[in-house]
């Protein structure tokens, strides 16, 4: 510890309550009165650290579960996702999920505090004090005992005048690296579909459903299949890529339970596995020499190989007009759905010969190399990123800045 700072639990340098903690009913009436806001977070409005309530009125038969907060109180989530904090902009109302932590200025400065209990100094702190709770939530005692490094105040505020131009440098950096992520993936998509649009007259619209084009499309069963730590991989949603399988961290289950969840049809090497919701319209070719099980909201696709090629296959469907098509009936939905007759009724258009589809495949590999070294520096520059900011916090909190 840096001389001349000191060290105290969060509890004694500021009030802790939660929201939705019960406080006299006289309190919330004339607050009603006054026309004070509720804040709910899946209404409110981040901007930057602050937080703004949104303009529907407190109803006085709700404002006995609700806590009122007032501009400059902190509000952390007692959830196991805590992390960021957030500033109170106005008077409003809190409900439970969130902590409010008050009373800080003898203390701290706002912004230094603002940075601190963003930092991994508090973060890694819940994570110790929470292992083994079966329900990972911030409690009030939990969040109490974290213990904080208190700098005198007006070396609090030189921290804070270099912590405010270095993240501010730090954020506009990463967001343009998340543009040039986003713009290098867009990239990829917008050559696949120029590959497409190219097609000669030896591409012949068949006029056939693409049910009619493979031997066989199924859905998967429609529970989700229990999972052990070894055994054959079980493709979800998540584990599509576009074209390919992800299997790092995948779910495993056993001889057994592959058996039934493959009854309708036995994944085979060549055969596609499409994802119908989260995120739908992923699809992805089982490799040579791997066995996998059919997971929830996921569909297989047996391509008829005197058709298609299956990497090929995979592609038409990934091209952005074809997912525009698969997804078409699932606007307004608050989870995009891909249906079954959607997909069996899917008319893809114009097909090459199998020759030509091998010399499409190899076109898309080759552009796909390139985005992915262009998606590899910028998820690095990210990742770089990150640990600047966590290097630059910590030098902060130890009294090295």
């Amino acid at each position: 510890m840096k001389e001349g700072w000191i060290e105290k639990p969060l509890g004694d340098v500021c009030n802790i309550a939660r929201g939705g903690s019960p406080r006299p009913i006289q309190a919330f009436l004339t607050a009603a009165a006054d026309g004070v806001n509720w804040v709910k977070i899946s209404d409110a409005t981040a901007s930057g650290k602050f937080i703004y309530v949104t303009k529907e009125k407190i109803k006085p038969s709700g404002v006995s579960r609700s806590r009122l907060v007032k501009p400059g109180d902190f509000l952390l989530s007692n959830s196991m996702s805590f992390g960021r904090p957030y500033i109170m902009q106005t008077t409003g109302c809190i409900h439970d999920g969130w902590l409010v932590l008050s009373d800080y200025g003898k203390y701290f400065d706002q912004g230094f505090l603002y940075h601190l209990l963003g930092s991994p100094v508090v973060f890694e702190q819940f994570d110790r004090l929470a292992a083994g709770s079966t329900v990972r939530n911030l409690n009030i005692e939990l969040a109490s005992r974290v213990l904080l490094p208190v700098p005198p105040l007006p070396e609090q505020q030189r921290i804070v005048a270099i912590l405010d131009e270095a993240l501010d440098g730090i954020a506009t950096a990463k967001a343009n690296a998340e543009k040039n992520l986003q713009n290098s993936r867009a990239l990829f998509e917008s050559q696949l579909q120029s590959i497409f649009d190219r097609r000669d007259a030896s591409w012949v619209h068949t006029g056939r459903p693409l049910a009619e084009l493979c031997e066989l499309i199924v859905d998967c069963e429609h529970k989700t299949a229990p999972t052990q730590e070894e055994g054959i991989p079980s493709i979800r949603t998540p584990n599509i890529g576009k074209g390919v399988l992800l299997l790092d961290g995948v779910y495993r289950v056993s001889e057994e339970t592959y058996r039934l969840w493959t009854r309708r049809a036995e994944p085979l090497p060549g055969d596609l596995i499409l994802a119908r919701e989260a995120p739908a319209g992923n699809v992805a070719v089982i490799p040579e020499n791997t066995k996998v099980c059919l997971g929830q909201r996921t569909v297989l696709i047996r391509p008829d190989r005197r058709v298609f090629e299956p990497e090929f296959l995979a592609l038409a469907l990934l091209q952005p007009t074809m997912q525009q098509k698969l997804l078409d009936h699932s606007r307004g939905a608050t989870v995009q759905h891909v249906n079954m007759k959607d997909i069996r009724a899917l008319d893809l258009g114009a097909i090459p010969p199998l020759l030509e589809q091998r010399d499409v495949v190899s076109a898309v590999a080759l552009a796909s190399q390139a985005t992915q070294r262009l998606e590899s520096i910028y998820q690095k520059k990210l990742t770089a990123l990150d640990e600047l900011k966590k290097s630059l916090l910590h030098q902060a909190f130890s009294g090295a800045l």
